[in-house]
């Protein structure tokens, strides 16, 4: 399944494409952003400039951290994705005339099979998408769905919750997939090119090869769980047990099967018939089996929920709402940080930081207790966001002192018999925006959970592990239950948090990270950067990572905020400074035209035209 053909081989497989896979056309100054900074913009060929092998080093172009290139900046259409040939196909079907939807689903399915690691077809995700024909708002929620079999104490034993891990590698830890049925709803809704037309990219990417990245090789060094599932060894390892190097040439002509299946006869075929037969055997077939049916698979359906919406200052934020907790948590971040003066004050100052982490505890400690699958638990969404309340937990902050453990606030009197929910949510996942030349938008967040999920490789892709986003115990310390227990055909709660900001009813960003539960944090960090502070948006996602999860206050290591640290522990704060590996995609709508921004700290390109 692998290939040692050259690279000319792999760019072949790519239409024409500005060089670096990277465009920018023209100078642009968004309402609220600061001014133009020529240091901080790419100026590189129209997207007719021919793209030549020896122009382009696949490892740079894949590096996994690295240095700022700028905010990319296009007249018309935008695509902005973690990894530069999903970009290169969303923007290629924005050259032909697609809508933001179809960019999202071609980039998807690449993403698919270049960053198998973070999403794809055996997971899930969330989609928030602005129709600039009706100008209004949708949500589309393709998370996975627990087993019908499934009970509370899956992961427990001897009335405990057994390790993370243990659980996480196993069959138990499959939900029935949900992206392929959204993405097959959003293209019903806004699609505009084929079906079958937004899967070629990933069919020849697939068949021709693409070259391993620094950032893919690092994770298969560090897995050992993948090279313990026979299918997964025997694609990304040699025979050696070796992970294949940085720039190897990675075939995988079985999900080009899978695609071209899936392409001529739609979503359903992954659903039904042989392909879910081999899923649900994989599953059945894990030395931990799960249980996992035909019945569940076929039963699967995405839905259009709500979206969520709420004011900011001048500003809407738009996202998904529950089961998912980001934006709901994203937009009391901000919201109580609105009674503070950190709009003030310099990004990276202690007093920032501070009332950053405060603000996070706060929301976060809510989040913990109120938000899962609104089918089967009641989520006080208005009231959570409820000025007044929001005002009140605002008070609990003090200038020079922190708070320490935030508690949960009571805003409807449910506190009493609602647990708190402890479960760990794994930072890999991934985000694409889209913006197409007649003004519809698209933010979607998707995920497989853990590094390569469960493990469990299937024709040539792997399965999720979302089940473990449910709380391990159905209980908490003092016995109440937990609002995201697990339950039959219920919906893991996800701190995913696609995101689209409205000026006046238009669109003018959409946003979203991978990060697991961090993801939150990151989200905000961005917003607060751009709506606040001024920066434009590469500038908002270069910020240095901080924040709360209501336990420790997280600074990202080895960057500027290191001379914080001591400061924050004077404050009472429990320091500790970790990678956050972060991942923001970003597209901002000027009146001029658009402004993208990718993360450094990953693989991401954002381009247009």
């Amino acid at each position: 399944m692998t290939d040692n053909r050259s690279a000319n081989a792999l760019w072949r497989v790519l239409q024409p494409v500005a060089a670096g896979v990277l465009v920018a056309a023209g100078v642009l100054h968004a309402p609220g952003v600061s001014a133009f900074d020529a240091s901080t913009t790419r100026d590189v060929p129209s997207v007719s400039a021919p793209v030549r092998v020896q122009d382009i080093n696949p490892e740079a172009a894949s590096r996994s951290v690295q240095q700022s290139q700028g905010v990319v900046r296009t007249s018309h259409y935008m695509a902005s994705t973690a990894n530069p040939f999903a970009t290169q196909a969303g923007v290629d079907v924005l050259a032909e005339g697609g809508s933001a939807a179809d960019a999202v689903i071609a980039s998807q399915m690449v993403l698919s099979l270049v960053e198998p690691q973070s999403s794809g077809i055996g997971g899930g995700a969330f989609i928030v998408s602005y129709d600039a024909a009706s100008q209004s708002v949708h949500a589309y929620d393709g998370r996975e769905t627990a087993p019908a079999s499934a009970r509370s104490d899956r992961f427990m034993a001897g009335g405990k919750a057994i390790p993370f891990w243990e659980a996480v590698n196993s069959g138990r830890s499959v939900g029935a997939p949900g992206l392929l049925k959204s993405l097959a709803l959003l293209h019903e809704k806004n699609g505009r090119l084929d079906w079958a037309r937004l899967f070629e990219p990933a069919i020849t990417l697939a068949e021709d090869g693409f070259p391993v990245s620094e950032r893919l090789h690092a994770l298969l060094n560090n897995n050992n769980g993948l090279r313990e599932q026979a299918a997964a060894a025997a694609y990304f390892y040699d025979s050696n047990g070796e992970p294949w190097p940085v720039g190897h040439i990675l075939v995988n002509r079985e999900l080009a099967q899978v695609f071209r299946e899936i392409a001529v006869h739609g979503a359903h075929a992954f659903y039904e018939g042989k392909l879910a037969q081999d899923i649900v055997a994989a599953v059945a077939g894990h030395p931990i089996p799960g249980d996992l049916s035909l019945e569940d698979l076929s039963g699967y359906r995405a839905l259009e929920r709500a979206s969520l919406c709420a004011p900011y200052k001048i500003y809407t934020l738009c996202g998904m709402p529950p089961p998912s907790s980001g934006p709901l948590t994203v937009i009391q971040m901000l919201n109580i940080l609105s009674h503070t003066d950190i709009a003030a004050l310099p990004p990276d100052s202690l007093q920032a930081v501070h009332y950053f982490a405060e603000a996070g505890k706060l929301a976060y400690a809510d989040r913990d207790v109120y938000v899962a699958d609104p089918a089967f638990i009641d989520v006080p969404v208005k009231d959570l966001l409820d000025r007044e309340y929001l005002a009140l937990r605002a008070g609990l902050i003090q200038p020079g002192r922190t708070i320490g453990r935030a508690p949960p606030g009571d805003p409807v009197g449910m506190l009493a018999v609602r647990g708190q929910d402890t479960s760990l949510q794994q930072p890999s996942t991934t985000h694409i925006s889209a913006v197409d030349a007649q003004g519809n938008v698209v933010s979607m967040t998707s995920s497989i959970e853990s590094a390569f999920g469960s493990k469990i490789f299937v024709r040539g892709f792997l399965l999720n592990n979302q089940l473990t986003d449910f709380s391990l115990s159905d209980v908490d310390a003092q016995g109440k239950p937990v609002a995201n227990r697990l339950e039959p055909l219920k919906r893991p709660r996800s701190s995913m948090a696609p995101m689209l900001v409205l000026k006046d009813g238009k669109p003018i960003m959409a946003i979203g990270s991978p990060g697991g539960s961090a993801i939150i944090n990151y989200v905000a960090k961005t917003l607060l950067g751009v709506l606040d502070w001024e920066l434009n948006i590469q500038q908002a996602i270069d910020l240095p990572n901080r924040g709360s999860r209501n336990s420790f206050t997280e600074l990202e290591k080895g960057t500027s905020l290191h001379g914080l640290a001591n400061g924050l522990r004077a404050m009472g704060h429990e320091v500790r400074e970790i990678d956050f590996p972060s991942g923001l995609q970003g597209i901002v709508i000027t009146p001029e035209g658009l402004e993208g921004g990718s993360d450094p700290r990953r693989e991401g390109v954002s381009s247009g035209g």
